[in-house]
């Protein structure tokens, strides 16, 4: 059986930034606080456990004054700063500098539509940390809709300032984009900013290729992932014998029975390593032999 992983599959930059900022605090001993999953994968957040970071809440800020706190890629709102500097706590800001610009331009936007009586629309996932972080910077003043259905919640009698959460999928937000304009009272009045991560969405269209060319495809990601969803439904429409799995451990023998070709991918806070760890299981499967009862401990350095 061939197997290939794909060589656009992975950690993004700013997850990779992120690991690496955490990975460099966390070299000189002691523990680093997470403000959230580091990244949407439970294997490398295991990874990353074992070298001293430790996940937490926002309830738990109070407990950690003189500690170390860590703020992840998807970036948080002006109110988690305040809180951390009045509780004498330090920050390590690890957020994605593509999310930080985002944010500054929701404030702006704000700040325009304020002043011509509209209204911020954002394209999200509803309760995400990105979301939550961009929606923050306004007071939670700023319209998040997740599709079409949600488009009956925006006035379309004032004006409308429209962005997207990074992640999200290109083609969505322009189709809601015209859908706006064909409603709005005024079209001119609709001012759509595109603010997707192209590095992300660009693997769409790759991935659907990539897809196709394989009898199977295992797509890799952590089941927090929101951007694993979007990632393998892409896979999946394009070839049917698509499965998601999180580890090497997942992998169903029948799955790759008969297949003369494999192809492996992920999302965008899939590590490399992990995507060989389930390549190199699936050629054990495919010779013959059997899928570990789990991963096998990860590099403490990825």
């Amino acid at each position: 059986m061939d197997i290939e992983i794909d060589d656009k599959s992975g950690c993004c930059f700013g997850v990779m930034r992120a690991i690496t900022k955490a990975e460099e605090a966390l070299e000189g001993g002691g523990t680093v606080y997470s403000l959230g999953d580091i990244v949407h994968n439970r294997i490398e957040v295991q990874r990353l456990e074992r070298l001293g970071l430790r996940t937490v809440t926002h309830a738990d800020m109070p407990k950690l004054a003189g500690q170390r706190l860590f703020i992840r890629a998807h970036g948080e709102p002006p109110a988690t700063y305040d809180e951390a500097r009045r509780l004498g706590i330090a920050v390590i800001d690890a957020t994605c500098p593509v999310v930080a610009r985002l944010q500054r331009r929701v404030v702006e936007a704000f700040e325009r539509m304020q002043q011509v009586g509209g209204q911020v629309v954002i394209l999200g996932k509803r309760g995400h940390a990105e979301v939550v972080g961009l929606t923050g910077q306004v007071g939670g003043q700023a319209l998040v809709i997740e599709g079409r259905d949600d488009l009956a919640l925006i006035d379309f009698s004032r004006p409308i300032h429209f962005l997207a959460q990074t992640t999200q999928s290109i083609e969505l937000f322009e189709a809601l984009g015209e859908e706006m304009r064909r409603r709005a009272a005024d079209p001119q009045q609709v001012h759509i900013e595109d603010t997707i991560c192209r590095q992300v969405s660009g693997r769409e269209q790759h991935l659907e290729a990539f897809a196709r060319r394989f009898d199977v495809v295992l797509f890799v990601c952590g089941r927090k992932s929101s951007n694993g969803k979007v990632l393998s439904d892409v896979c999946r429409r394009a070839n049917p014998r698509t499965h998601v799995i999180e580890e090497a451990a997942e992998i169903d023998p029948a799955w790759i029975a008969g297949a003369g070709s494999l192809g492996i991918c992920g999302a965008t806070s899939t590590p490399r390593w992990l995507m060989q760890q389930v390549a190199e299981a699936a050629r054990r499967l495919g010779a013959g032999g059997t899928a570990p009862e789990q991963v096998q401990q990860a590099p403490e350095q990825a």
